[in-house]
């Protein structure tokens, strides 16, 4: 039995006067938001200004201050409506934020640059917010801080029993609004045993595409639900709609909920194939081999970006890395740079250039015609020796040649185990590592 971090996502069935309460506490979040925000610009404008004795404050310290500042004459008189945890937590995201900012500023983030937090606005920004302490899971029901037992719409016996026996353990809750339902995720510490193998021994090859979300080695081919796609007409129409009405009237309001309900339609319809996906691949194969694919660069290409974010590539790699960990089964990841598109399934011949409208392999050696996808799925499959062994957490590269791309951990770290890097100094200079990962933003 090992420790793994998990999330149990449920959709509550609050009455009117708990959905007045949610509300509050996710307006009261994003007020501690922007009110941590402020001050630490202006603690950053006074460095600026050459004021070395103001340091940004950390999470810990704007809660300080904004214990004393509510109940002061300047501050908020219902501050004593809502659970002490949402401005907390709120102050805990800003934190992690700037973190984040601060380390792909330095170039000790991977990806992106992220941008500076901004403040929210509550006609634009996810209604929100997270909570620690007194929670419970019963079979129809979630207990939250100051809330209550807010019901449940499906059946949760089967962890409420894992929470009881103790082999489970709530460590806080996150309540989000999505297209105008509450949701709230659970965020578990699980006692989960974990498998050495599943009883399957064969290597399955995956070549994720536009045409075909996936096609397997075997020849399998797995056809995408293209939920944006199929629904693309009527997004139009209701943004159409949506534009058109008069800003701050209730006909924009209404337009906007049919809006938001239809992008949760289409984002539910991809989750719900990937996650039916990508447990049966680790269920039912010993080792699945995938490309390291590129997904932000391939975004890029303003004629593919729609098609590639409607099949979900990112989410579908994630998915398969933990479930491969929970069910036995071994993820490798093929070296990015390994031509397993152009490369000759039967000869292993390399062809200098295929363009993406070739949907046929054509082998000019030995005479092959095959389905594109097919064929890379096929070298994708047998680019792994069979004598090669590797733990089911693991990356192997498939390709032996080029090392371009090191290998990594194939689903990165877990959640609630990585620690992010520290942040610099404005003027330059890192600032000292503290004991606690989330209890320092000075830059100073």
């Amino acid at each position: 039995m090992a420790k793994v971090q998990q999330a149990l996502r449920f959709a509550l069935d609050p009455n009117a006067g708990q959905r007045r309460e949610l509300a509050r506490h996710a307006g009261t979040a994003r007020y501690a938001y922007n009110w941590g925000l402020r001050r630490v610009m202006d603690g950053l404008a006074a460095r600026r200004a050459g004021d070395t004795t103001v340091s940004v404050p950390s999470a810990m310290t704007l809660h300080r201050e904004w214990n004393a500042w509510k109940q002061s004459p300047e501050g908020i008189p219902w501050w004593t409506e809502v659970s002490k945890c949402a401005p907390q937590e709120a102050f805990r995201n800003l934190e992690w934020g700037l973190r984040a900012y601060w380390a792909g500023r330095d170039g000790k983030r991977p990806g992106p640059q992220v941008r500076f937090p901004g403040f929210k606005k509550k006609s634009r920004s996810r209604d929100s917010f997270r909570l620690t302490g007194a929670l419970h899971l019963h079979a129809g029901a979630a207990t939250l801080p100051r809330i209550g037992a807010v019901r449940l719409c499906e059946d949760a016996t089967r962890w409420a029993s894992l929470v009881t026996v103790g082999s489970v353990r709530i460590t806080s809750a996150t309540v989000s609004r999505e297209a105008d339902r509450w949701f709230v995720a659970l965020a578990v510490e699980a006692e989960r045993a974990i498998p050495s193998g599943n009883g399957h021994t064969d290597t399955m090859g995956v070549d994720l595409g536009v045409v075909a979300l996936a096609t397997l080695s075997n020849g399998t081919v797995i056809p995408g639900p293209k939920a944006l796609r199929r629904g693309l007409r009527k997004l139009r129409q209701l943004s159409r709609a949506h534009s058109r009405k008069r800003r701050g009237s209730r006909n924009r309001a209404k337009a906007a909920r049919r809006l938001t309900r239809h992008h949760a339609k289409v984002g539910s319809l991809r989750r719900d194939h990937l996650h039916k996906l990508t447990t049966t691949l680790a269920k039912n194969h010993g080792r699945i081999v995938v490309e390291d694919l590129n997904v932000q660069g391939m975004l890029r290409n303003r004629k593919l970006a729609r098609s590639l974010a409607d099949a979900g590539f990112g989410e579908f790699r994630r998915q398969l890395a933990y479930k491969c960990r929970w069910y036995g089964s071994e993820l490798v990841v093929a070296d990015r740079w390994f031509a397993s598109s152009k490369t000759c399934s039967r000869c292993g011949t390399v062809k200098p250039e295929l363009l993406l409208r070739e949907r046929t392999f054509r082998c000019e050696s030995c005479g092959l015609a095959i389905d594109r996808d097919l064929n890379a799925a096929i070298n994708l499959a047998g680019s792994v020796h069979p004598a090669v062994t590797a733990s089911a957490v693991e990356t192997r590269t498939a390709c032996g040649a080029d090392q371009k791309s090191r290998p990594r951990l194939a689903g990165g770290k877990e959640a609630g185990t990585g620690i992010a890097p520290e942040p610099t100094d404005s003027i330059g200079g890192p600032t000292p590592r503290p004991r606690d990962p989330v209890s320092l933003l000075s830059v100073g």
